[in-house]
């Protein structure tokens, strides 16, 4: 049986999930995986730092209150966010990243990345941005270094999909695919055709949590677009930046629009997507996109998402779940420490 120390960047929901997952589960994933986790270091730019090497207590800090400085109140704790030192002195077999996306240049999260890697450390994050905009420097700085670098999280949140490409679908010959990959789009369009405006149906979003203060990356495509680039990238062998990938949000329909669509058969939906070329190129968008009601994305409604992949062997293959979720992208996480158990195992 083999122990992991990890250390967590970032304890809001997801971290902070995982940390109750490891608290509730780790007895049974002795068993029934193979492995446990003992987390060594915790940071975070709101709640402080600790790193704890003969291991910490992961209830007690799924616990914790979500107040300023609050691991200032648990033995060792600072109030100060050390990230530096909790990747490189805790110990830590795997750092799990999950810290905030910044779209513009992926920090500070990608420098996290980074760090763990040259330390020869395993990294799993839910984080777009490192790969939308960094994924081949960190993917080659973790072969260089002999570590995983796994990140399933950050497309569909729990719902595997690089992973079920990248292995299940292999030689079936993907060629493209499309995919409603933002649950807070989706789900206002759908509360659309409910009947309601779209800036009421935003803030219905931004009450359940599905949006948030500023909805503009999840409504104008933002959000899609870091998506598309990173699936294009790995399952269709593109080397596309996020300026390749052009981007059209859903703000400028209007109840006429989703009522016209109603009454032609078809639904309005916001869809990322690739296409592989005859000549090798891959051309890829984010847009709104008025969908039959024969189409296997159309019925995907909420917050939702799916991803219909196009191949030459079988054809359509499509995939739905929860894209977004604390308990859900936590799981996207263990699913990543699995794959890196088992590439250790291999070894």
């Amino acid at each position: 049986m083999t122990e992991y120390k990890i250390a967590l960047v970032g304890f809001g929901g997801v971290n902070r999930a995982l940390a109750q997952l490891i608290a509730e589960r780790n007895a049974r994933w002795k068993t029934e995986l193979g492995f446990t986790l003992k987390i060594v270091g915790v940071t975070d730019l709101f709640l402080g730092s600790l790193i704890g090497r003969e291991g910490l207590d992961a209830g007690v800090l799924a616990r914790l209150p979500a107040v300023k400085g609050a691991f200032a109140q648990l033995p060792g704790g600072s109030a100060e966010a050390q990230n530096a030192a909790v990747i490189k002195d805790s110990g830590a077999d795997i750092i799990a990243e999950a810290t905030f996306t910044n779209p513009v240049d992926g920090e500070p999260a990608t420098s996290f990345c980074r760090w763990a890697l040259e330390n020869g450390q395993h990294v799993v994050t839910t984080n777009k941005g490192p790969i939308a905009l960094h994924g081949p420097e960190l993917k080659a700085l973790a072969l260089r270094h002999d570590v995983g670098f796994e990140y399933e999280g950050a497309v569909m949140s729990g719902t595997p999909v690089i992973r079920l490409a990248k292995q299940t679908l292999a030689g079936s010959e993907l060629s493209g695919f499309e995919g409603i990959l933002n649950g807070t789009s989706n789900y206002v369009l759908t509360r659309m055709e409910g009947g309601l405006g779209f800036a009421e149906a935003v803030r219905e979003a931004q009450v359940l949590g599905y949006a948030e203060a500023d909805p503009t990356a999840d409504v104008e495509g933002h959000d899609v677009r870091l998506k598309v680039v990173i699936l294009a990238n790995e399952l269709l062998g593109a080397k596309l930046t996020v300026s390749d990938v052009s981007c059209n949000g859903i703000s400028a329909l209007d109840l006429a629009d989703i009522e016209q669509a109603r009454a032609d058969g078809a639904r309005w939906k916001l869809i990322g997507a690739a296409t592989r070329h005859a000549d090798g190129s891959v051309s890829a968008s984010v847009e709104p996109r008025l969908l039959g009601n024969d189409h296997p994305l159309a019925g995907i409604s909420g917050a939702t998402n799916a991803v219909s992949f196009n191949s030459e062997l079988l054809g359509a293959v499509t995939v739905s779940g929860p894209g977004a979720g604390r308990m859900e992208t936590a799981f996207a996480l263990l699913s990543d420490i699995i794959a890196i158990h088992r590439r250790v195992a291999h070894h």
